[in-house]
Order: C-alpha cells, then structure tokens, then sequence
C-alpha cells in the first residue's frame, strides 16, 4: 500500500515540474538557440576574409563580422549557419533561395542588383595587379595589354580582365590556383582583391609574388541577400550598430592592422 501511495505522489510532483517549466519557458524570451539559423554562403578559400583551419572551423574578417551581427547586442538575434559555396556559384544559389544570405567579399554592383540585393558596404576594396617579383616590365593598367592575364571566375576582377586591349584571360575557381600558375610562369599577372593580394604575400603566402601600381578600382563589399528578404533590414541595422559601438574597427585590426575607412550608408 505505501509503494502506491509513494508512485502517486512522484507522478503529482512530475507534472508540477512539467507545468513549471512550460509557464518558464513562456515567460522568458527566445534565445539564439531556439531561432531557426540565419543559412549564410561564404567561400573559404578567399583569405583573409574567409579562412578554413586545419580542424575545419571557419575564421576570417567576414566570418567576425557576421557572428558578432548575429550577437544580440548588434540588435539582431539569429544563430548563423555557414555552407560553403565555390564564388562563382553564390549568385544562382541566393537567386535560388537555398541560403538566405552571403558574405565573401562579394562587391556591389549593378549587374549584381538586377537579380539579388545587398546590404549597406561592410568594407572597402579594389583590384590590384600582381605579377612575379623578377617582372620589370608590367608596372600599370597600359602594359598589361597583349598579357596572359588570371582572374578568379566570377569576380570583379573577371569583369575588369575584360577591359584589358587583347589580353589573354584564364579563369580559376580560387586565388590559390590562379597565384599557382603566375608563379609557374603560366601567365604574366593576376587582376584580383587587392587586400586579399597583400595578406597573403604580407604573411609569406606568396613569396616571390609583388602587386604593382596603385588600386585598378575602388569598389565596396556587401552582404548578399535574395530579393526581398526578410533579413536585409536587421543587417544594415545590425552593420551601422558595429560601426557605431567601435566591434567594426576591432574586427578591422585584427586582421589588417590598420584604421577603418569612413564607409558609405549606401551604395552607389
């Protein structure tokens, strides 16, 4: 008789702390870990901005940027999810929707806005050459004329390969291949993200590699978006907040060593 009594009592003390935990839960705001994960595309072979470890983690300027958007004091409260995506593929899949966002140095373009959106500039950039440090003869825009020139598909760089009177272009799918094959002797120079350029050879990535003359273009990095999404609002917000409470300037330093540059509020 005493066993029964005793199993009735555990049952009405059980679903006392079932109830108290369903009104606790009511109570209390969702947390990051109860929102469904902001899906973000990024390609983690374009150092600094996107890094991949040896143990597989991801680290790099942007990824920073968007955890530390993702935090609740940039005013936003989703959890990120990062897939990686090769550079020339992150256009049809946010067309697609399969990701709701992207950041990979992807500049701001108007060829870009016809089909996908971006959010305020996050970063200034622009295109550099880079040549072998034995060349003496490419030196600016002019003498690259009639060159073998390496462009990564897709980049904006591809796009300025173009412009160059009779140059023969090769594309690659990343800056590893086409820095490869300059220092092979494949081509004669590479048209790429000039911050990317001088991180690789600063931190001996790329020795016997030099980038020549000044920037070719002065172009912005956003945070791509399907059309219409939901979450561009909360990203420009969450961006000016970085700014403003100085998270932008120490994620700036940590991999550049340098001070930020005044950035626009919109593009163009």
């Amino acid at each position: 008789m005493k066993l029964i009594n005793f199993n009735w009592q555990q049952l009405i003390l059980g679903l006392g702390c079932l109830l108290l935990m369903i009104a606790c839960k009511s109570f209390y705001p969702t947390t990051n870990s109860d929102v469904k994960p902001l899906k973000v595309g990024t390609d983690p072979t374009f150092v600094p901005f996107e890094i991949q470890t040896a143990s597989g983690n991801l680290e790099g300027f942007d990824i920073d940027l968007m955890n530390a958007l993702a935090q609740p004091t940039a005013g936003l409260s989703f959890a990120v999810q990062f897939e990686s995506l090769p550079f020339d593929g992150m256009i049809s899949t946010l067309q697609a929707k399969r990701v709701d966002a992207a950041i990979s140095g992807i500049t701001i373009t108007a060829e870009r806005l016809k089909t996908i959106a971006f959010s305020r500039p996050y970063f200034k950039a622009g295109l550099a050459i880079a040549v072998r440090k034995d060349n003496q003869n490419i030196k600016d825009f002019k003498s690259l004329q009639g060159k073998k020139i390496a462009v990564q598909i897709g980049s904006t760089g591809a796009d300025f390969a173009k412009t160059i009177p009779n140059a023969k272009i090769s594309t690659f799918n990343s800056g590893p291949e086409f820095f490869q094959d300059l220092l092979n002797g494949n081509v004669d120079a590479v048209v790429s993200d000039a911050f990317a350029t001088l991180y690789a050879i600063k931190n001996g990535k790329l020795k016997g590699i030099k980038v020549v003359a000044d920037l070719l273009t002065q172009e912005y990095y956003g945070i791509a978006t399907p059309k219409n999404s939901p979450y561009l609002d909360a990203i420009n917000k969450g961006i000016a907040t970085l700014l403003s409470n100085g998270t932008y300037k120490q994620i700036y330093q940590k991999w550049f060593n340098a001070e930020p540059p005044q950035l626009p509020d919109s593009w163009p």
